[in-house]
């Protein structure tokens, strides 16, 4: 293994979760886990990544327990006895081959549509009922809805501490229900969940700490993040690192001990004037552990590959000296990952030349 490798390669510990090296698997819904409960199937795909050299494996959105938390029924849910029991056998196999597995616990809030979803009769639920800036489709959250929407959360977490996962990670990206908190465009409440930053960031700081007190403080909070949306690629919840700063610190706060940055490209810079990507400003702004993301070994985003494009390979080269400077400390990959399970291991191994190219069809190849 060349000596540049050796920091991708290394040990990471934090609060119970121990991993061999620095790379995760992203999360990456796939719609394989009829009526929400993980199957068989699911349980070898995730085995075969960690046999494949990934430190860590952050599974696919599983929706916590709130009706309305879905988008689609084939998306995996951790609540009820079959789903849960679904899920032990996922962590048993990855476990079984010495691998860490993380749940990603999600709620789709207005990204749902009722009429392509279980429980069609009932609206889809955001802090103001928009689905995008001005673009109302619903009634605004009570706070009874919000309270227990925070409970679900913590629910959720326990009951993953239960079956023997190793740590929680927390979708707070995308355009999702609780970025839909934290975006301005679609939070226009004027009670204490919105108005200013603090307030927009308050229902996350609320399930962080109901997460908290749930698990207990020796396991592994991760919270994902990112500027974009799906409603708006362009969209920013910091121009400056001073309000990035005010965005991040009360989520560090209340208890987040790795902060996923999710952005489209790692290697772009997210304030003029430095280098830093995402990752590298929430660390140096929290002091906390952070994980890049963004088409790791691949050309192209991601966004092509929704319409069957694949990508070409790309050295990373650079995404290693940025870590052996400690401009991050993991690093998650998704499509290439998808491709190929032994990705981890090829690059361990030196082997670049057999790295598989990226197809579209990837999508639809899933086991």
């Amino acid at each position: 293994m060349s000596k540049s490798l050796d920091t991708l390669f290394s040990t990471f510990n934090m609060k119970g979760l121990s991993l061999e090296n620095r790379i995760a698997m992203a999360p990456m819904t796939r719609s394989f886990s009829p009526d929400g409960i993980p199957t068989q199937e699911v349980a070898g795909y995730y085995r075969r990544r960690a046999e494949g050299g990934t430190g860590l494996l952050i599974t696919e959105g599983t929706t916590i327990n709130d009706p309305v938390a879905t988008m689609d029924g084939n998306v995996p849910k951790i609540h009820g006895a079959e789903s849960l029991a679904g899920w032990k056998h996922v962590v048993d196999e990855v476990h079984a081959v010495g691998g860490k597995i993380m749940p990603q616990l999600w709620h789709v809030g207005m990204a749902r549509n009722p009429e392509k979803a279980p429980f069609p009769e009932l609206p889809s639920a955001g802090p103001s009922g928009l689905l995008s800036p001005g673009k109302k489709v619903a009634e605004p959250m009570t706070v009874e809805h919000i309270e227990s929407v925070i409970a679900g959360f913590a629910q959720a977490a326990s009951d993953a501490k239960e079956l023997g996962f190793d740590g929680i990670e927390i979708h707070g990206a995308h355009g999702y229900l609780i970025d839909q908190f934290f975006w301005e465009g679609t939070n226009q409440r004027t009670d204490e969940w919105g108005g200013n930053m603090e307030n927009r960031g308050r229902f996350a700081v609320e399930i962080i700490k109901a997460i908290r007190a749930a698990v207990g403080e020796n396991y592994s909070i991760m919270l994902r993040y990112s500027q974009w949306k799906q409603q708006d690629y362009t969209a920013r919840l910091a121009e400056t690192p001073e309000q990035l700063k005010e965005f991040l610190m009360p989520l560090s706060d209340a208890g987040v001990d790795i902060f996923h940055c999710s952005t489209r490209r790692y290697w772009e810079p997210e304030f003029e004037g430095s280098d830093l990507n995402l990752a590298g400003w929430t660390k140096k702004i929290t002091g906390k552990p952070t994980m890049t993301v963004g088409s790791v070994g691949l050309n192209d985003d991601f966004f092509g590959a929704f319409a069957g494009q694949g990508s070409s390979t790309r050295s990373i080269d650079d995404l290693v000296e940025r870590l052996n400077k400690g401009e991050f400390d993991l690093v998650a990959v998704g499509r290439a990952l998808l491709q190929d399970p032994d990705w981890s291991n090829k690059i361990r191994k030196g082997e670049m030349d057999k790295l598989e190219q990226y197809s579209g069809e990837a999508l639809k190849t899933l086991y």
